[in-house]
Order: structure tokens, then sequence, then C-alpha cells
């Protein structure tokens, strides 16, 4: 089968660095570009865009909450208009990086605490939905398999990707199991390996419990910010072209 592998890159910035994106963007084949307000900077997305592109990645933006301290992963609570004005605000900004460079967006995915809040909540969801539609409605949306994110997406009208964790473990209901959990993320090469290859064996989400949630997916995202990052996307890369699937950026998938 055709699939992705994505990674949420450009999120270092000043003198903080954050991952290890140029050997990232030599792996993957998409691109999840921080906008500046749970991570990154002006010129930390400038490097990341042109880096993509001299390496044949495509790019989306990863827009989140603006909480730079807890790296966006807090969760928060805010007033429709707010978060519109957030959103636009940094999908604007990634998306005049990409014009300026010639090398635009294709899509988007939200990061942390507000992708896990939209996954749950089909408020929330809708707002995001149409904020990306109204945006531009040729966006792909990158949401988890089997979420209420992507059910919105798709009633938005967009053409919606669906995406499983390559290191991060799952709850029972399909959603992710909290961070504050032991062993949620997974850091061992050889056992995130293990983990896809079963949930793409098996043509589903295999939960902490051992169960099987039947789905589609299309895509497989690697945290860039783990230690162990670019290790686990070689692995994970190998492992599917030995079994015969073809890696894809999410733009040029049928």
């Amino acid at each position: 089968m055709q699939i992705n592998i994505n990674a949420d890159l450009g999120e270092s910035y000043g003198c903080f660095t954050i991952g290890n994106d140029d050997a990232l963007l030599g792996v993957v084949a998409s691109a999840n570009v921080a906008c500046g307000l749970h991570g990154g900077d002006p010129q930390v997305m400038q490097d990341t865009v042109l880096n993509a592109k001299r390496k044949g990645v495509s790019i989306g933006a990863h827009p989140g909450f603006a909480d730079l301290h807890g790296f966006g992963r807090r969760a928060m609570s805010l007033a429709e208009d707010d978060l519109v004005a957030l959103l636009v605000y940094q999908l604007g900004a990634v998306a005049a990086m990409g014009r300026a460079h010639d090398w635009p967006i294709s899509h988007v995915k939200p990061h942390g605490a507000l992708n896990n809040q939209a996954c749950a909540d089909p408020a929330l969801a809708a707002i995001v939905a149409d904020t990306v539609a109204r945006f531009d409605p040729a966006l792909i949306l990158l949401a988890p398999a089997g979420s209420e994110l992507a059910a919105a997406g798709q009633l938005a009208g967009l053409s919606v990707r669906f995406e499983i964790f390559a290191d991060r473990t799952y709850e029972a209901d399909g959603q992710l199991t909290p961070r504050s959990v032991e062993g949620s993320v997974l850091h061992d090469v050889g056992e995130v390996c293990d983990h896809v290859m079963r949930m793409m064996d098996r043509g589903g989400i295999i939960t902490r419990q051992g169960l099987l949630i039947e789905t589609r997916f299309d895509s497989i995202c690697v945290h860039g910010d783990g230690r162990t990052a670019v290790g686990i996307a070689n692995g994970i890369r190998s492992a599917l072209l030995a079994a015969g699937h073809q890696i894809r950026p999410l733009n040029e998938m049928s």
C-alpha cells in the first residue's frame, strides 16, 4: 500500500535546539512545520521550508496553542473567536513562508493539546476544520484515524488523511494514552517498529490492552522532538520498504 511518514519539525527557537530536523528530513515524506507559538521562530521556519524543498519533502502548517513554556501540550479553553484568530495567524505564517520560497504548504496538522482536544471534542473539531476550510479549502487535513477531528474535516469538505502515531500507545477508545501514564511514549526503535508493523499488518490501531480497532490510515507520525526520533524514523522506513509498501508525500498519495 501507499503510506506516508510525517514528523513535527521546525520546533527549535532562538538558541534552543529541539530534535534533529536535518536528519529527519532525509527520512520522512512530509513535515509539519511549527508556526511560532508552541515552538519555532521566523528563521527556523524559513530554514525548515528551504530544507524540505531541497529534499523533496512536502510541508504543512502545525498550529498549536500559544504555549511556548508548555510546548503546546497543556490543555486550554479558548473562545471561538480567539481560537479562529490563533489558527489563521499561524496558518498564514507558514503559508506565506512557503509561498515566498516556492514550496507551498499542502496540509494542516494541529499540534499537541489542540490536536488531542479536537480529537475528542466535536465542537472544537468543527472550529478547527471550518477554519482550515475557510483559509484554503484545497488543503489536506491530517488527523488521527477515527477521531472527531477527522470526521469534522470530512464534513467541512476537506480532503482528510488519517494518521497513526508510531511512538505512542492507544487506549481502548482509540485515543492516545495520556503522557502522564508511564509507558505512553515509546522510545525503543525495535518496539516502535514492531508496534507500527502490527498495525500495518492488521489494518488498524492496536491498543495498549492488545485490542484491534479496525480503521483506515494513510500516514505514520514520528514525533521529531524525541531523543530516538531519527532511529525510529529510519527503522520504520526500512521496515515498510522491506514489506513492499510505497512511501509517498501526502500531496502525492492517490
